[in-house]
């Protein structure tokens, strides 16, 4: 057995959803080639820090980084051998550079129409906003930063209840039996009612790749 096979089979054993394993690799390749045209096969040991990036943002998007029932977290930590050899430690964007990201993919999101065209007027109200804060954010400290991230938390819940709207009914049950899928390892660890709100997050963040909606939050 190689070191591909068992970095492979220490993502199966965190439970990392293959969906999710994907978005890592995808997300590898498309920074590798985004360097310029490459002739040297890629090994998939060198995705591993993505893919363990995007599983932490995963289960925490979904509130799964711990158990607060039993105080213990389903997933490998340092003591269990999975700390920082196996996480990746990316600098998180600065506030400005995210706005900036969340502009530019809500602009794709409205042009591409996946929301469809009851959606503009929220998308065109709140990408104002933004824009406006975007660009005062780099010089924000103390209270008034911490009022534009919660102002963020708001309306990334507005964008979220336009994004559930958007679903019809085939679409949203192909949503859950995907996050049924993509949760199948946790569910016994999780009382009914933690796992219902878990399966609603699941839902929410695969509609959001589905549609190219950004996380709007910070922090």
């Amino acid at each position: 057995m190689g070191p591909s096979f068992e970095v492979v089979s220490r993502w199966a054993a965190a439970g990392v959803p293959l969906k999710v394993a994907f978005r890592g690799i995808d997300r590898y390749f498309e920074r590798y080639y985004g360097k310029g045209p490459r002739r040297r096969p890629v090994r998939i040991d060198f995705c591993d820090a993505d893919v363990m990036d995007v599983f932490d943002h995963w289960r925490r998007a979904l509130g799964l980084a711990a158990d607060p029932e039993s105080g213990s977290s389903p997933f490998p930590s340092e003591a269990d051998g999975g700390g920082d050899a196996h996480t990746v430690s990316r600098k998180r964007p600065s506030l400005p550079a995210h706005l900036e990201r969340v502009l530019v993919r809500l602009a794709n999101t409205r042009a591409q129409g996946t929301l469809g065209a009851a959606s503009d007027a929220t998308i065109e109200r709140i990408s104002g906003e933004l824009a406006a804060a975007c660009a005062s954010s780099a010089g924000l400290r103390g209270d008034a930063r911490r009022a534009l991230i919660d102002r963020l938390a708001v309306l990334d819940a507005e964008m979220v209840r336009v994004l559930r709207a958007s679903l019809d009914d085939g679409t949203r049950g192909d949503l859950a039996r995907q996050a049924d899928q993509e949760l199948a390892r946790f569910r016994h660890q999780m009382s009914p009612e933690r796992f219902s709100r878990t399966r609603d997050a699941a839902i929410d963040q695969l509609a959001r790749e589905r549609c190219g909606l950004p996380i709007l939050s910070f922090g």
